[in-house]
């Protein structure tokens, strides 16, 4: 496949929010997961504003970037929450000189061997709803037109959210979706959990079985997750195997 073919695909990818199956918490895992794939990066993550003015992580590309978002909320610093202050991108292309702005951050990416990021607002027009941060394992900085590239998929994500229904919302409305999102992430955490602990399983042996009971019964994995929280739908048949 050409770069020109991948690209193209993403941004289709990230566009397709009305399909009867769509998962919000999808569209983050794939903006991270395009961008890991299509640029000079190796782990990424996305962070969204909530209510309160405070960030919520919405997708990670593996438990080293998880940490890293991790570490950014509890502090309350990072390139993460600065851009999102800011909503302006952030280069960083030496984490070992960060150590005065970011002790924790900046030890914990040179400790598991990231030594450079780069940072994009999540943004709808003027609205900037979060922030997706690369991390890489060689000094430097991305191109600008990787930079450029990244912001583009990261727009493009923000419009994909928004527009995520039949009908469409205004611009003001967009922090009902934003919400809409985290609570959905909220949901299928307490999900997954009860699934769990249900069938002694890991937490992604869980999320595994809601997205085969989801595909078995043809259903969205929104209204199985929705169905175990509000106990409308027995834990049994999502831990049950499939009849031959």
């Amino acid at each position: 496949m050409t770069r020109e073919q991948q690209l193209a695909r993403a941004f289709v990818s990230l566009a397709d929010t009305l399909a009867p199956d769509f998962d919000p918490l999808s569209l983050f895992d794939g903006l991270v997961g395009h961008c890991v794939d299509l640029l000079d990066a190796d782990a990424g993550g996305v962070m969204m504003g909530d209510a309160r003015g405070g960030l919520r992580i919405m997708a990670a590309s593996g438990e080293e970037a998880v940490l890293l978002e991790l570490l950014q909320l509890q502090t309350g610093s990072g390139p993460c929450v600065d851009c999102y202050h800011s909503g302006q991108p952030l280069t960083v292309p030496d984490l070992a000189a960060e150590h005065r702005r970011w002790p924790e951050l900046a030890a914990a990416a040179l400790e598991v061997g990231y030594q450079s990021s780069q940072t994009v607002p999540l943004r709808l027009h003027d609205h900037v709803i979060g922030a997706l941060t690369l991390f890489r394992r060689a000094t430097g900085t991305l191109r600008p037109e990787e930079i450029e590239l990244a912001q583009a998929l990261a727009d493009s994500a923000a419009l994909s959210l928004l527009h995520w229904s039949a009908d469409p919302v205004p611009a003001a409305e967009v922090l009902t979706k934003t919400q809409a999102a985290i609570a959905y992430k909220n949901a299928l955490e307490i999900a997954k959990g009860m699934v769990a602990q249900h069938a002694r399983v890991s937490l992604q042996e869980a999320s595994q079985l809601l997205r085969d009971y989801a595909v078995r019964h043809q259903v969205s994995i929104a209204d199985t997750v929705h169905g175990l929280v509000a106990r409308t739908l027995d834990l049994d048949r999502i831990t049950a195997l499939p009849q031959s």
